[in-house]
């Protein structure tokens, strides 16, 4: 297949350049290369490569593709809350735009990577796909926006599907920091001691990086019957954790690590167990490579193996918002 993926340089777009070109298929990466030089390690690059801003994406960018994997965003909670104008006009009417073109100019497949963060403070565990929303952040309403819109633009023609992936972690060439497990695990490393904010007690979903990407690739080669404009929980149930559990198996890693809440958020209201029943049953084949331990175990030698120390944990390297507060500033100038 000839796939168009959006944001392919980032920590799971890497990964799915990779998972694309091992399955033979021809890519092209479309990407503004805001965190040039972030890398961890060498990314495998795109058959084709457009650096610019998804929200001038042409026709002619994407006329004879196959499926759009549409992963570009303003990316997580904090980046989203730093300026709540822009994350809605990348994330929403940037993404609305791009599935318009797409149903225009004839691709057939739009996949569009949304957020378990859409459940916000979980009314109750175990939350599948007719759960209530309940979003706290610019970034989980502008995932929400999208969905309901684009979902209306489905036809006979244009099929997109919406993955609600869990929190992402896990080893990738873009490595990431500013991800609740990545971020306990490389706080133990580099500065010897687990640092939660919070109370622990809140739930997350959680899944490597890499599954998500082998996700999307599953979803694009599922019939189109089984997925066509659903929004579908990307996760196993048996990967809920909360927060404490993270800091209680990053210690078997790193024994010496004491754990420290220090309450800095008090009570996170971003709370929610997720169930991921949809997925198993539309796609009865995948099952996640990465349980959180094997994923913690991988990434936990690639930091030894980099030697990561606390000059790289309070850099901006690895921590997406300390780069974009910084290239901001620089604009702004």
């Amino acid at each position: 297949m000839k796939v168009f993926v959006t944001g392919h340089r980032g920590y799971i777009g890497t990964h799915l350049v990779d998972l694309l070109k091992q399955g033979g298929h021809y890519v092209t990466g479309c990407d503004l290369n805001l965190f040039n030089g972030c890398e961890w390690e060498p990314v495998v690059r795109p058959d084709k490569e457009l650096i610019k801003d998804v929200r001038q994406i042409s026709p002619t960018d994407i006329e004879g593709h196959d499926c759009i994997m549409h992963l570009a965003a303003i990316s997580n909670d904090p980046m989203g809350d730093l300026d709540p104008e822009l994350t809605f006009s990348v994330n929403r009417d940037g993404s609305i735009n791009l599935a318009r073109l797409a149903r225009q100019t004839g691709v057939g497949r739009f996949l569009f990577s949304g957020s378990c963060s859409v459940y916000g403070q979980g009314e109750k565990l175990d939350l599948d796909e007719n759960a209530a929303f309940n979003p706290i952040t610019a970034y989980a309403k502008s995932k929400i926006d999208t969905e309901r819109e684009v979902s209306l633009l489905a036809d006979d023609h244009f099929s997109p599907v919406f993955l609600r992936n869990s929190t992402a972690f896990g080893h990738s060439p873009m490595l990431r920091i500013d991800l609740v497990v990545n971020n306990l695990l490389g706080c133990a490393v580099a500065r010897g001691d687990i640092r939660i904010m919070s109370d622990g007690t809140p739930w997350r979903p959680l899944i490597h990086c890499r599954d998500i990407a082998r996700a999307f690739i599953a979803i694009m080669n599922a019939p189109r019957q089984a997925v066509h404009n659903r929004a579908i929980n990307i996760g196993a149930n048996k990967e809920n954790y909360q927060v404490k559990d993270i800091g209680d198996l990053v210690q078997k890693f790193v024994p010496h690590a004491n754990i420290v809440y220090t309450g800095e958020v008090g009570a996170d209201p971003r709370n929610y167990r997720v169930n991921f029943d949809l997925l198993g049953k539309l796609l009865p084949d995948f099952k996640l490579e990465y349980s959180l331990a094997a994923g913690m175990e991988e990434l936990h030698k690639k930091y030894l193996e980099h030697k990561f120390s606390q000059a790289d944990f309070d850099g901006d390297q690895f921590v997406r918002l300390r780069t974009l507060k910084k290239r901001l500033s620089l604009v702004h100038k």
